[in-house]
């Protein structure tokens, strides 16, 4: 009979964890690690050895890391008043109500390398912001020194500043390390991580998601043109960042950017063409539009026109590998019938494929278009008036699906006004994140499947995002929202409003979006809802380890004192915690009298008055093999070991040993206080 163990974790005890799954050849009897061996096996790989190393350090990094690995310190418990909502009861989205770093320990159980993407917009702690590092829990001297492996002098030093709503660098890398650390355990082999930031700590971020995610994962940092500037430093500032990271660089990861929002251009071009404009002019007219409205850079290369006024740009002919070079080969230009000049690195296409794309046949060609500049185009390649220009491939924008994600992003920064539309005209926020940016980059990681996990919500954005995408493009992405409830000065517009929280705000701003949706979009069936959770603190005592009992408190935790209620957040806790998604609604089972709840081969009897009935009606649901319990298998039986008798759960543990020898079928009980 399994008993849960509850154990304090140390600043490295799940890095060993996982060293002692994965080699345990490296470790002697007496459980002491050999480097040598595990030394042994990185040279038997044939991985070279890198004689230099760096890291950032800073004060409170060890406490970072226990942090990272300690248990959650509560438990979830369902809204059922919204989630039993028509438009809610279905859906597979999610807003949970906590501290971001114990929501992603308790999404760990169901949802460990289950993440496509997650999105976050951290404090930037720039000093205005109100970021400050709040920490609740309560350690000694002694106590930290132990577990962070670190000497009392510098334990004394963190809980000092962790206990004084710091803002400085320390106090941010502390706050943000152990929840990148979690958060990267909940992606998928080839997810990624998108995190915004501003100058305030970009170079101590890149840094940290290099020790986090690995150097070797990281993509890019995309520069983020707002085109709204603020000066504060003698400077009009108009740009943030945002770094990428994967999960895992050895997965191919290609992101894309969809070729939308140019009904202007193609309005322009309709235009133009009515009015028979030159194709200089026409042309010079796009390029205006393009700078009026910030397109991306990769739209604004198809800038050129035939004379049906049909968008084509030129691409570079030249290989791209600097460390080796393509086919060389001699291209006659169409009219001088002289050699071009050859890219010095070669030709990116072999001779064959250049001559199909061309349509060219014994070095002449079959068809040549001269342009109203003195260029011309030959089948899919351009050439200019003579042969001193490399010539390029020809692409019309009209056979273009999509772009790749360009390093820099010149996208408005618009979301004060998005939720001034959905508020009655109040933003409630000073510069919410706009929903443009956010689909851009959700769009980048192409599968319209996946699940979108955004840990600083704030306003709502990325749900927001999530679900205008949905309805563009058809998709079933879901979203898993968390935002703290943050308490809103009384002072502020949204107290007044009814707001009490950023919570409040966040929730209520998904359903408005929602509800926008619905009211332009009336035949979209797709998930505009969402389930609400929240964390709660552990009972009282629940978590106290025996040999801290001391003083007054000499009475053991009373589990048989839990009302309904609460043994509905334990079982929603520990439903997780085994890997079933919170979104997954528990089945009742009546055994007799008796209420347990199933989900799939799992199992739960929390309540009391479990009888030898209960037992003998479980044992026949398994046999049946007709009815309505045809079917019913269960492999792991959990009870809540406060409510039940050690007698009983010893009677039912025979019993489940008789049946497994009896009938051969494997099932376990797993008893949890």
């Amino acid at each position: 009979m399994e008993q849960k163990k509850k154990q304090k974790e140390t600043g490295s005890s799940k890095q060993i964890d996982v060293l002692k799954k994965n080699f345990p050849q490296c470790f002697d009897k007496h459980g002491k690690f050999m480097p040598q061996k595990l030394n042994d096996i990185v040279q038997a790989s044939d991985t070279e050895f890198s004689k230099e190393s760096y890291s950032l350090s800073w004060l409170g990094k060890s406490y970072a890391r226990l942090l990272a690995n300690e248990n959650p310190l509560t438990l979830l418990s369902e809204d059922k008043a919204h989630n039993e909502k028509p438009e809610n009861i279905n859906s597979k989205n999610l807003l949970i109500k906590g501290d971001n770093l114990e929501v992603l320990k308790h999404l760990q159980g169901a949802y460990s390398e289950s993440i496509k993407m997650i999105y976050i917009d951290p404090p930037y702690n720039t000093g205005g912001d109100g970021f400050v590092y709040q920490d609740d829990r309560k350690f000694t001297v002694d106590e930290l020194s132990k577990l962070a492996g670190i000497d009392k002098g510098e334990a004394k030093r963190v809980l000092d500043f962790t206990q004084s709503k710091a803002n400085s660098h320390s106090a941010w890398l502390t706050f943000m390390y152990p929840r990148l650390y979690v958060a990267r355990e909940l992606l998928k082999d080839d997810g990624v991580i998108f995190i915004s930031i501003d100058e305030n700590e970009m170079a101590q971020l890149k840094v940290l998601c290099d020790e986090v995610f690995g150097e070797v994962n990281f993509v890019e940092c995309i520069c983020w043109n707002k085109r709204i500037p603020k000066n504060d430093k003698g400077i009009g500032n108009i740009h943030e960042y945002v770094l990428i990271y994967v999960k895992d660089s050895s997965v191919k990861h290609k992101f894309l950017m969809p070729k939308d929002g140019l009904d202007e251009v193609y309005g322009l071009l309709k235009k133009l063409k009515r009015k028979n404009v030159s194709i200089t002019v026409a042309e010079a007219e796009i390029k205006k539009l393009y700078s009026k409205n910030g397109y991306d850079r990769g739209i604004t290369l198809y800038n050129s026109l035939d004379e049906d006024y049909r968008l084509w740009g030129k691409i570079n002919m030249s290989w791209p590998n600097a460390d080796s070079l393509g086919p060389d080969y001699e291209v006659l230009h169409p009219k001088t019938m002289k050699p071009v000049v050859i890219p010095d690195t070669g030709w990116r296409w072999k001779e064959e494929t250049f001559n199909e794309v061309a349509n060219r046949e014994n070095g002449e060609y079959k068809q040549v278009k001269e342009l109203f500049d003195g260029s011309f185009v030959c089948g899919g390649i351009w050439f200019a008036s003579d042969e001193n220009t490399q010539p390029s491939s020809v692409k019309y924008l009209d056979d273009v699906k999509n772009f790749l994600l360009r390093s820099v992003q010149s996208i408005k920064s618009d979301g004060g006004v998005e939720l001034k539309n959905l508020f009655n005209d109040k933003s409630y926020f000073s510069r919410p994140k706009t929903t443009s940016l956010i689909k851009v980059l959700i769009s980048s990681t192409q599968n319209s499947e996946d699940i979108i996990l955004d840990f600083f919500s704030g306003s709502g954005t990325t749900a927001d995002a999530v679900m205008q995408l949905n309805v563009h493009d058809n998709g079933n992405r879901g979203f898993i929202c968390i935002q703290i409830p943050e308490l809103i000065d009384v002072k502020k517009e949204a107290y007044k409003d009814g707001y009490k929280t950023i919570f409040d705000i966040t929730k209520a701003r998904i359903e408005k979006a929602a509800e926008k949706i619905k009211t332009e979009q009336p035949d979209y069936k797709g998930d505009l809802g969402f389930k609400v959770f929240e964390t709660k603190p552990l009972f009282s005592g629940y978590s106290e380890r025996i040999e801290k009992l001391e003083g007054k408190q000499t009475k053991l935790f009373d589990g048989t004192a839990l009302n309904d209620s609460q043994l509905e957040q334990l079982l929603t806790t520990w439903k997780v915690s085994d890997g079933i998604p919170l979104t997954t609604e528990l089945k009742p089972v009546k055994l007799g009298k008796y209420t347990a709840y199933q989900h799939d081969k799992v199992l739960y009897l929390m309540g009391k008055g479990f009888s030898t009935g209960g037992l003998a009606d479980f044992f026949k649901k398994l046999d049946s093999t007709k009815g309505k319990d045809k079917g019913f298998e269960v492999e792991k039986l959990v009870l809540f070991g406060y409510n039940f008798e050690s007698k009983h759960l010893k009677e039912i543990q025979d019993a489940v040993n008789q049946y497994k020898n009896r009938k051969q079928k494997f099932v376990s009980v797993v008893v949890r206080h």
